[in-house]
């Protein structure tokens, strides 16, 4: 396998407008690919946005009707998968020459329910793969329901074995154990956390399961919500802005590119498939550092 270029896009999406998104991630293709990227990522719900510091009218035993509409507003720009957007998403990759990735909104075309969705668009124009969020986490749980597992597969590509988890699910340590055991080289983690404890996080996956570790954040400020919405943040809300901290780490654990922080951008790295082989030479967590005698381990993919 050859050296590619890698590329995570650092962008805010038109929050809760998912046709000038979809323009957005289009343009942010286009430009990923005149600097020759093979992989492009987008972050975690990109369409139509992570509506961090919304509560939708909720309280413990409470709904209001205001955050009943709040949310059907948000379900009406989430996508179907497969659906227009996605058909869409399909041809720029190919258009790209590029494997393209990114979270989404999901609403399922027959229960209504929404998942926090990753989709993986290869460079012949198909939706090659999707991944639900196995357990969205805190407030997240009014918004999405819950993966069922049965979608952790690896893709195979030509730079090697390309798949990922969302944002916490990365705190999962058998959720990893189920990529690493497909022998995963380019894992990517789109995410809304932009805290110095998840740039660890990343360093850790890296270091762990000797592979290329991608991680990729929406850049957002208050400014970037729709002007009707802004009055429902907080004024002291942790997370907003939301800086970003996009970075693309190695296989033992040094930074390759960023993290960038407080603003928009693509960040590129070219990644050498041999660097994962050399890392591997002291550890291999499910080769030559694997305790099979001692541990087991089971992923439920029929269920």
């Amino acid at each position: 396998m050859n050296p590619f270029v890698a590329a995570v896009v650092q962008a805010s999406p038109v929050f809760f407008d998912k046709e000038k998104t979809l323009e957005k991630m289009g343009d942010l293709i286009r430009q990923a690919a005149r600097e020759r990227a093979q992989l492009i990522l987008f972050p975690e719900v990109f369409i139509p946005g992570y509506p961090r510091g919304l509560i939708f009218g909720t309280t413990v035993g409470g709904r209001t009707p205001e955050g009943r509409e709040l949310f059907l507003r948000y379900w009406q720009n989430s996508i179907e998968v497969p659906g227009p957007e996605t058909q869409q998403l399909a041809a720029w990759a190919k258009e790209a020459g590029a494997w393209v990735v990114t979270g989404v909104t999901e609403r399922d075309q027959v229960s209504d329910t929404l998942y926090c969705t990753l989709l993986y668009f290869s460079p012949d124009g198909q939706l090659a793969r999707k991944h639900r969020k196995l357990k969205p986490t805190a407030a997240e749980r009014i918004v999405w329901g819950e993966g069922d597992g049965r979608d952790l597969h690896v893709v195979d590509t030509p730079f090697g074995k390309l798949g990922g988890l969302i944002c916490w699910e990365n705190y999962m340590p058998l959720a990893r154990m189920a990529l690493y055991q497909q022998g995963i080289d380019v894992y990517v983690a789109p995410t809304a956390d932009c805290r110095d404890s998840w740039q660890a996080t990343l360093t850790h996956i890296a270091c762990e399961g000797r592979c290329f570790v991608l991680g990729c954040n929406q850049y957002l400020t208050r400014e970037h919500y729709p002007a009707d919405l802004q009055h429902l943040l907080q004024k002291d809300h942790p997370s907003l802005p939301s800086t970003g901290a996009s970075v693309i780490i190695g296989p033992l654990g040094k930074t390759l590119a960023g993290p960038l922080v407080g603003k928009e951008g693509i960040l590129t790295a070219e990644l050498d498939p041999r660097d994962i082989i050399k890392a591997k030479m002291d550890f291999d967590v499910i080769g030559h550092y694997a305790r099979n005698d001692v541990f087991g381990f089971e992923w439920k993919k029929s269920l």
